[in-house]
Parts: structure tokens; sequence; C-alpha cells
């Protein structure tokens, strides 16, 4: 018998225990920087040396970092569920935790491309600095959709969405769009549930069930409710 489909939508608060910060504080700021200047393309035309060691300093905490109970517990899922992870976070903790089917919308730290053009992308661990040059001849910068920028994979994400028999959202306060959107492509009679320190508002979903956790105490609930049967 095939497996049911299980799609999770993460956020930042499903890293924030692995010790990543969340991308904004409560100050509006980001590491003491304006967003708009270290993460659009304003910021970017403006000062790119400050876009480029912001997302170093960035590359470096995520390197530093370890997946959490939380992403171990959703690769652990793959026993029982075919599990699609469509994450918000640029970090690769999903990754090394031994999940295998993963959607980036905004991005991977550890890639960069062009600054003309979306693809192809390279793998980078170490830093980018000014004058680092794709083979087109411009600019590298870092692989993330920044504010202000399209969205190339939200397309992709609503069609796993539309897939889903049970639909997850972990960490995210889904108040940034498109992503927060996206749990309106799933289909309605599915069951749903959203695990957060805070839960958001959400208007329009039914069948939802909320655990108001951190990331690792409730993907432990939602591991136990979804493989007690």
């Amino acid at each position: 018998m095939s497996k049911k489909k299980l799609v999770v939508l993460t956020g930042a608060g499903i890293s924030v225990e692995s010790g990543i910060q969340t991308f904004r504080g409560s100050d509006g700021l980001w590491e003491g920087h304006e967003i708009t200047d270290v993460a659009s393309p304003i910021g970017w035309a403006k000062n790119p040396a400050l876009v480029l060691e912001f997302y170093n300093m960035r590359r470096k905490a995520v390197l530093q970092a370890q997946p959490n109970k939380a992403h171990d517990l959703l690769a652990k899922l793959e026993d029982y569920f075919d599990v699609s992870i469509i994450t918000q976070n640029i970090d690769d903790l999903h990754e090394r935790a031994g999940s295998t089917q993963i959607t980036h919308l905004h991005g991977e730290i550890f890639k960069m491309r062009s600054e003309q053009s979306l693809l192809p992308n390279y793998e980078i661990i170490s830093d980018i600095f000014i004058g680092d040059i794709a083979p087109d001849g411009y600019q590298l910068r870092p692989d993330i959709v920044w504010f202000g920028e399209a969205v190339p994979k939200i397309e992709e994400a609503d069609i796993i969405a539309s897939q889903a028999d049970i639909f997850v959202v972990i960490g995210t306060s889904l108040i940034v769009y498109p992503a927060a959107g996206i749990i309106h492509s799933c289909m309605p009679h599915i069951d749903k549930y959203i695990i957060d320190t805070h839960i958001p508002k959400v208007s329009g979903v039914s069948n939802l069930t909320k655990i108001e956790a951190s990331a690792t105490m409730g993907v432990q609930q939602l591991f136990d409710i979804l493989t007690k049967f």
C-alpha cells in the first residue's frame, strides 16, 4: 500500500533551537541592520559588500549549527509517510537530518549565482567577495530570494501542497507572502496541524489542529499522533 503524502511547511522557528536566529528581531532589525539594507535588491545596489558580508556571517553560523530533534523527527517520518518539506529557511538542517524531498522557497545559503541570472547556481561553503565573478562576467551573489524579488518555486510548492493527505506548518508566522498562502492550496478536507510557540492567526482553514509548543516538543507530539495507528 502506498504511503500517505505528508507535506510540511517550515519556517525560522524550527531552526531557532539549533542556534539559527529568527529572521526578524522584535525591534524590526536583523543583526542590527535594517532588513532592506541586507535582504533586498535596493540594499544590494546600495552596498553589495555589506550584503555579501552579512551572508558570509550567516553561512558561518549555519556551518556551526546542527539539526535538532524536530529536524530529526521529520526525517524519521519518512518511514511512515511520503514526506515533502517546503521550507522558508535558507539553512541545510533538513538535509543534514536526512530528509530527502525538500523545496527551498527562499533559496539556500550554500549556493550562489550571478547577479544577472537565476541559473545556473553554484555550491559555496566559504565567503563571497566583491570581485568574485560568475562565468557570465557578473558579480556573484547569494542564491537567496530577497524582499521585492519573485519566488521562483512558489508554483511548485503550491502543487506539492495540493497533493497532501496531511499538511503541517511549523515555526512560521504565516505573514510573509506568497509562502503564507501555501496552506490554502491544500484540499479542504485533509487534516492540518500548526506547531508554534505562538500560534499565528489563520482564517478559512478547516480541520486544523493547533499544537502550541516549541518545534522540538511540538514535532514530538505530532510524531506520536501520526504514528500511533
